[in-house]
């Protein structure tokens, strides 16, 4: 059998042809490869910068919520202390009201408290009624008064007028209170005003 140099020819042709898709084919993969690897790429990178945006955002909403948090206690705290302390500067006034009362029941001479004397009996004891009430109204509001005689001095509750020394009185103690002071809740309203014993 003689092969025609024309079937000879188609046949080249088509052993090229086959070797040109199979290079073709293998190009394509590659280059598919190629583009597959650098998707990869990209997806991994947006990956990564879309963590790092949640994890800043994450980190902001817990700041916010503490900081909200820090808000909240500092109102309620303020809140309380305007319940405990918002009647300070009304109270403050009254002090005034009770230390003129007291200096009326202190000037009125005990002698002079006969049943003689019914009107200067009736006002004292009027007056004595109404200090007794009004240190009844302090103490249901939280103010307590600070008589300190025979204490110890102390700069946070006592303001010192002068030091004098005295015999059998320990250094340091309040020997005398001029003025009475007086405590809302735990803090010094107005510090007594007194005399302290020094040393000889």
């Amino acid at each position: 059998l003689r092969t025609s140099p024309r079937l000879l020819c188609v046949a080249t042709q088509q052993k090229n042809t086959g070797q040109n898709l199979e290079e073709d084919q293998s190009q394509s993969q590659n280059e598919q490869k190629v583009e597959t690897s650098s998707a990869e790429k990209m997806l991994t990178e947006e990956k990564a910068k879309l963590e790092e945006q949640l994890k800043e955002v994450t980190d902001k909403y817990k700041r916010a919520l503490a900081d909200a948090e820090n808000v909240r206690q500092r109102s309620q705290k303020l809140v309380e202390e305007a319940k405990l302390y918002g009647i300070q500067s009304f109270c403050k006034d009254l002090l005034e009201v009770a230390d003129i009362l007291e200096k009326a029941t202190e000037s009125v001479p005990k002698e002079e408290i006969k049943d003689e004397n019914p009107h200067l009996k009736s006002l004292y004891e009027g007056l004595v009624m109404t200090e007794v009430q009004i240190q009844k109204v302090f103490k249901k509001h939280g103010l307590l008064r600070l008589n300190p005689v025979g204490a110890k001095f102390d700069p946070y509750e006592h303001e010192a007028l002068f030091h004098t020394p005295m015999e059998g009185k320990e250094p340091g103690t309040v020997a005398l209170v001029s003025k009475i002071g007086y405590k809302l809740h735990g803090r010094t309203l107005r510090p007594a005003l007194v005399g302290v014993v020094k040393d000889a």
